[in-house]
């Protein structure tokens, strides 16, 4: 736990599955070690010193297939800012990947639960997202 900033409560904010039909799901699941994953954080100011942050995670086929899967799950977190003295600077590090490491392991899990239901039990994601890494080429 940080001393800066601790969890309140996260969720699934948004999900959405969508296999269009059977020959998708075929499709798709031929194709799905292809697939790449799309991460997005957004934030807002909550009252009381708290913010939502909701990461976003796409697991889409780059190519344009006609026959294809999609995949998204937004995750709210709600974080307390214990640090009143805390500069934007370091709340945005907190925000983009700090936090992001912290939830990362529980939102690929729940993600990862969710795909398998839905017609791919043996899918695996491939590289870890580095939040360290896109937070430093992010102030580059």
């Amino acid at each position: 736990m940080s001393d800066k900033y601790k969890i309140v409560l996260n969720y699934i904010k948004d999900l959405s599955v969508e296999i269009p039909s059977p020959e998708a799901l075929i499709i798709s699941r031929n194709n799905i070690q292809k697939y790449e994953m799309k991460v997005n954080i957004s934030s807002k100011p909550l009252k009381l010193k708290m913010v939502e942050v909701t990461t976003t995670l796409k697991y889409t086929d780059p190519k344009n297939n006609k026959h294809k899967a999609f995949f998204e799950i937004q995750y709210a977190t709600v974080i307390d800012i214990l640090d009143s003295q805390l500069k934007k600077k370091d709340l945005e590090k907190i925000i983009l990947c700090d936090l992001q490491i912290e939830i990362y392991p529980e939102l690929e899990k729940k993600f990862l639960a969710i795909l398998r239901n839905s017609g791919f039990p043996n899918l695996e994601f491939g590289q870890k997202i580095d939040f360290e890494k896109l937070y430093k080429e992010r102030l580059n």
